[in-house]
């Protein structure tokens, strides 16, 4: 799964890496945490920035806590489950980071690593999102990050991690013109491991109430 993560690059580097239009107004962020706002990037008549509360309200949700349930999503059953089906063929979407984190279980205790890419750079997990009314005058945009078998650097830490899409990947991944199920789907898959790093990290991270560069400090 994917429970926290961070997005700490500046809004420059992210205009630049995803081809936005317009330089978004961020601040670093080492331990962002389920129903927090994150960000993402949806494909309209051209890519837009957009921030989304973490944790899809299915728009036929009756209540929104539902969401606190929903913020990861299998690949591999997306096209059955009814809380993504419809946005597994309609809304999808980029949710940017910079690294995550995972708890290794040991004997008496969990080990936080925070994951990234070996050059450093920020990259984007599949996502889906929806909109759910809460009054007639507004509406909560919501996503969750779509997750898969863990690759060969995550598996002695957790057995799924979420799906990390390349760029050329992420314009299929946002094209509407697609909806085939077979071919999101083969989007959908472990990210190669010889690109990214799994450091061990303190247990600061462990609260989302701690929120600063020591989450991401090596031990």
């Amino acid at each position: 799964m994917c429970g926290r993560f961070s997005l700490t690059q500046s809004g420059e580097a992210i205009a630049q890496t995803f081809q936005l239009p317009d330089i978004p107004d961020l601040t670093p962020r080492y331990n962002i945490a389920p129903s927090q706002q994150v960000a993402t990037i949806l494909q309209q008549t051209g890519r837009e920035f957009r921030w989304m509360q973490w944790g899809l309200i299915p728009s036929w949700a009756k209540d929104p806590k539902i969401g606190n349930k929903l913020i990861n999503a299998r690949a591999e059953t997306l096209a059955e489950k009814p809380s993504f089906r419809n946005a597994f063929k309609r809304r999808r979407c980029l949710v940017i980071a910079d690294g995550f984190y995972e708890w290794q279980k040991l004997e008496k205790r969990k080990q936080p690593y925070y994951i990234k890419m070996q050059n450093g750079k920020p990259f984007a997990f599949a996502g889906l999102w929806e909109s759910w009314q809460a009054s007639p005058k507004e509406a909560i945009v919501s996503c969750t990050i779509v997750t898969t078998a863990a690759n060969s650097l995550m598996k002695p830490i957790h057995d799924r991690m979420p799906v990390i899409l390349s760029l050329d990947e992420c314009d299929r991944w946002l094209d509407s013109s697609v909806s085939e199920p077979q071919v999101l789907q083969s989007l959908l898959k472990p990210y190669n491991s010889e690109a990214m790093q799994a450091i061990p990290v303190s247990s600061t991270v462990n609260s989302p109430a701690n929120e600063r560069a020591e989450c991401i400090n090596p031990l």
